[in-house]
């Protein structure tokens, strides 16, 4: 799920990233243009609802593209992305609408 708020007393808009948090899942990333696609940069923390998230803070009117990475290797989409388009290493990318 991708979650978007604008921020108080700003022109910023926070998207937070979510996905189901799962114990038996290695700890997951969000990584996109965002963040030079760094792994680790941004974990997505465990939440009390069951959940866990990131959010990162961008100005309006930015596409960005972004997956989901594991720390034991795995890719994957994210199932409410805005659109989706295949990046320069091959793979399918999420676009989210900023």
């Amino acid at each position: 799920m991708i979650k978007r708020e604008n921020v108080k007393k700003t022109n910023q808009v926070k998207v937070t990233f979510i996905q189901p948090y799962d114990e038996t899942k290695a700890r997951t990333y969000v990584l996109g243009d965002f963040n030079d696609w760094t792994p680790k940069a941004n974990p997505l923390i465990k939440r009390s609802n069951g959940t866990a998230s990131a959010s990162v803070t961008f100005d309006p009117g930015q596409r960005i593209r972004f997956r989901y990475y594991t720390e034991d290797g795995e890719w994957f989409n994210d199932e409410s992305a805005d659109a989706y388009e295949v990046g320069e290493h091959g793979a399918e990318n999420c676009i989210v609408e900023v």
